[in-house]
């Protein structure tokens, strides 16, 4: 009976700590092994690759927005084998999720950077994009496989992991069918139809803010205090998962920014000349320097006073993440030591679940991934070899020390602020390559590229821990995750190379110069970043500097930084209603004085908050889908009046409803 149950739903002690000598049993048992690759989720998972990178390739490139894409697939591939009348498909469902997630990190990699090289009036040909890519994911790859077991499981139960989670739920739900599978489908459906109301045809807006009301207004014009509200079903879903206690730290940080350190800059940039601010913040937009007054809107403040504070604060914590986890550092660095020296090691002699790729074959795939990136470097992008050997550099050691802090982040909120860690990799690179001599546009293709290659292996790094756990609270084999990941990889960057120059032929990312242009709006940073380290440029270093400090203030004290650091640097509308999400998981967790039916709670909430970001994940590949096809069914005018916030209001306070009153409804033998 055990065997049945360990077969059918995840351990008990899936989700929380271990208590002293407790040890956690993935749902599907060392042995016998589970059939995980085969033809059909090998080509399944290819499919998904290619599809969903060049779906989120346009949608990032369109909005900014790159949508997780490991939920979807994970929901695709449940749905096929069903709908084929496959059985025991949990390990091959884990493969095609593993590999067609790919798309999903390495196209923000690639997006993120590479487009500000067109951005700038420079060339880049599609084995520059496609190589920058492809060793970036590899890179990303290899540096993480070390660190599985620090953030799989001695961690277990420390980091809630929201979107494994989510994904994890959608593949167990789709195995067990019945009771679960059905709300987990009801909770995607309505979470999915909601956010697909809000983005296709406008009935609400997707997001409140304060300026509803003319005292909102007023405040925001006098003394530059805005607050704003997503009220997306797939966001409240994450904060669910996320818990209040990061929640609120994360917001705490939007909170700083928003309420204090906007409203006073606001304050004192009333009394100076607004040409003066704008020169002194090294802003690049045309429509501010054609109008310097336009500086003065709290979304501007924040853009160019509290956005580079949140990166300050990212880099510091960043470091301090590895100053504290220089044991972990040490401690897979010693593995490699002894395997290269012919020790026998553990992962010899450990089960299935626990076995990774040898540490000699990683180390031989990081030696030709860094032989083959200098290559490139020295061939295709810099034709000086001193310049080489320090563009390779700065990739190693970059990639390899926030290798850790991408995981953190992905593991405490489920997106990784790859964007704020690759600004301050470019402006290293920059002034680093500066010193040695490269300057100007072959200095900014250089350093764009370099960033390129970390963004991807950091995206990468990020992304994959999330395979990794939900292979570890499943029971799938690490090593087959880990060696087909690559086959995703190389997929996946071949189809971002071809869809950002056919995006590019067609519409171009020069917003200023082309109103049709794609936004591109991470490029567009990171290209009026670089621009003028390599021209002598204005860069907002007391800014960095700040948060910096502020990190180590944070740190000091007990708290978070880089939980506090990400709410800085991410908009206050997306931080908010995390807390929403983490107060609906407190309510309903502590209801009752039967702790059982508490945890039955908490449990029931988890599935309906995953249904909620898978549906909302879903819809945001179909929304994908009808935008790049030209259909535009959204009612503009509508969506943009004060009636249509109002509505936001009502449907979000409906939607808070449901999922209180369907948790509630939760039974202990759930």
């Amino acid at each position: 009976m055990e065997n049945q149950k360990t077969q059918n739903s995840l351990p008990e002690n899936a989700y929380r700590e271990l208590k002293a000598g407790e040890e956690y049993k993935p749902m599907m048992p060392d042995t016998p092994a589970p059939v995980e690759v085969t033809p059909y989720s090998v080509g399944m998972g290819i499919l998904m690759a290619v599809i969903f990178s060049a779906a989120a390739a346009f949608l990032g490139l369109k909005v900014g927005q790159v949508f997780e894409a490991a939920i979807p697939i994970a929901i695709i591939a449940v749905g096929v084998g069903s709908i084929l009348g496959k059985k025991n498909m949990l390990g091959q469902n884990v493969i095609i999720q593993s590999i067609g997630a790919s798309s999903g990190v390495i196209v923000a990699g690639a997006i993120f950077t590479l487009p500000a090289l067109y951005i700038l009036g420079l060339e880049a040909q599609f084995y520059q994009v496609f190589l920058s890519s492809l060793l970036g994911g590899v890179l990303g790859i290899v540096l993480m496989i070390p660190f599985r077991k620090y953030f799989v499981k001695e961690m277990h139960g420390k980091y809630p992991f929201p979107e494994a989670t989510a994904t994890t739920e959608v593949l167990v739900s789709g195995e067990k069918g019945g009771n679960q599978a059905k709300l987990l489908a009801v909770a995607g459906l309505v979470g999915g139809l909601y956010d697909f109301v809000v983005g296709t045809f406008g009935f609400w807006t997707d997001s409140i803010s304060t300026r509803i009301s003319q005292w909102g207004v007023a405040l925001a014009e006098k003394h530059k205090v805005v607050f704003g509200l997503n009220t997306s079903a797939a966001v409240l879903g994450l904060g669910y998962i996320i818990g209040l206690k990061y929640a609120v730290i994360i917001t705490a940080g939007s909170c700083l920014v928003w309420f204090f350190i906007v409203p006073l800059v606001g304050s004192l940039a009333e009394s100076i000349d607004p040409s003066t601010l704008v020169a002194s913040l090294g802003v690049t937009a045309n429509h501010i320097l054609e109008n310097p007054s336009q500086i003065l809107t709290p979304e501007n403040l924040y853009q160019y006073i509290g956005r580079p504070i949140g990166i300050g604060g990212i880099a510091m914590a960043g470091l301090i993440g590895i100053v504290r986890q220089a044991g972990i550092i040490k401690s897979a660095l010693g593995l490699a030591v002894s395997e290269l020296g012919g020790k026998k090691t553990e992962s010899a002699t450990e089960v299935r679940t626990q076995r990774d790729l040898s540490m000699k074959l990683i180390l031989s795939v990081l030696c030709a991934a860094l032989i083959t990136t200098f290559i490139f470097f020295q061939f295709g992008v810099l034709n000086n070899w001193g310049q080489s050997i320090v563009a390779i550099l700065i990739v190693f050691v970059i990639a390899f020390l926030f290798t850790t802090v991408a995981a953190n982040a992905i593991a405490i909120v489920g997106s990784n602020p790859v964007s704020g860690m690759t600004l301050m990799t470019l402006i290293l690179s920059s002034l680093v390559l500066v010193s040695v001599g490269l300057t100007g546009k072959s200095g900014m293709t250089a350093a764009l590229i370099i960033g390129g290659v970390v963004c991807t292996a950091l995206s990468m790094a990020g992304g994959f821990i999330t395979d990794l756990k939900i292979g570890y609270w499943l029971g799938t084999s690490p090593r087959k995750q880990e060696g087909w990941k690559f086959l995703g990889t190389a997929i996946s960057a071949a189809t971002v190379a071809g869809v950002i120059l056919v995006l590019n032929a067609a519409y171009g990312f020069d917003t200023a110069n082309n109103p049709e242009a794609l936004v591109a709006p991470q490029a567009n940073a990171m290209a009026a970043v670089i621009q003028p380290l390599m021209t002598g440029g204005q860069t907002p270093w007391a800014l960095y500097f700040i948060g910096a400090a502020l990190a180590l203030v944070l740190t000091a004290i007990g708290i978070p930084a880089l939980a506090f650091a990400l709410g800085m640097f991410i908009p206050m509308h997306l931080n908010a209603p995390l807390v929403v999400g983490g107060l609906v998981s407190w309510f309903v967790s502590g209801r009752s004085k039967d702790q059982e039916l508490n945890k039955a709670r908490t449990d029931r909430g988890t599935l309906i908050a995953s249904g909620f970001i898978a549906g909302g994940a879903l819809m945001g590949v179909v929304s994908a889908v009808l935008k790049f096809a030209g259909v535009d069914w959204r009612l503009a005018e509508w969506a943009s009046s004060n009636a249509a916030e109002w509505c936001g209001v009502a449907a979000y306070l409906c939607l808070i409803g449901y999922f209180i009153c369907h948790t509630m409804k939760a039974k202990k033998e759930e």
